[in-house]
């Protein structure tokens, strides 16, 4: 049985290895998500996400694996965030951030799937966050990406560098919400 791996399907930006602003094109997809706001360093309901969040995801793997015959390698985590202001991504006033954490799925992952497998991870673990694990389709399209290596705390600057060519005439990015994946 060959695994799936969608950080290597050639249609998701999976990829990247631009170290600059570029215009990327992405694809609509699917993940599974949950929600929630403030400091993802400090904020006990992030962390209990993320717990929640991956025991979905490997629910839905083992079912699909075992049931399907489909395997696939669980994606890595990726969050995208927003707040009313968007400068305290520079400023990283990290309390005032609105996050919603991700995790792709490949095309074959339905609703029922999800379902099933948020039952499944409930019955195993005692995790309140469990229930809010839900379905999300992203449509994105044109989008300013780059690649940011080194520490979170530094993402400031890179998101201050924003290429004025991805800027509108008032100054404000033609981009509503942050993407970030978590590669390594």
């Amino acid at each position: 049985m060959t695994k799936y791996d969608i950080k290597k399907d050639p249609k998701y930006s999976y990829g990247m290895k631009n170290r600059t602003w570029d215009l990327v094109e992405v694809p609509r997809q699917q993940f599974i998500a949950i929600e929630g706001h403030g400091d993802p360093n400090t904020s006990p309901g992030y962390t209990e996400a993320v717990e929640a969040l991956f025991s979905v995801a490997y629910a839905i793997k083992f079912d699909s694996k075992n049931r399907l015959g489909r395997d696939f390698v669980v994606g890595p985590l990726e969050g995208l965030w927003w707040a009313d202001d968007p400068t305290v991504f520079i400023t990283r006033e990290k309390e005032a951030w609105s996050w919603r954490l991700l995790v792709a799925q490949p095309e074959w992952v339905d609703e029922p799937m999800i379902e099933k497998a948020r039952e499944a991870a409930a019955s195993k673990r005692d995790n309140p966050s469990i229930p809010g694990i839900h379905h999300f389709v992203l449509e994105e399209g044109t989008c300013a990406q780059m690649r940011h290596v080194g520490s979170d705390d530094d993402e400031g600057q890179a998101v201050q560098a924003l290429d004025p060519r991805f800027v509108s005439e008032k100054g404000q990015a033609l981009v509503v919400l942050q993407h970030e994946l978590a590669i390594s």
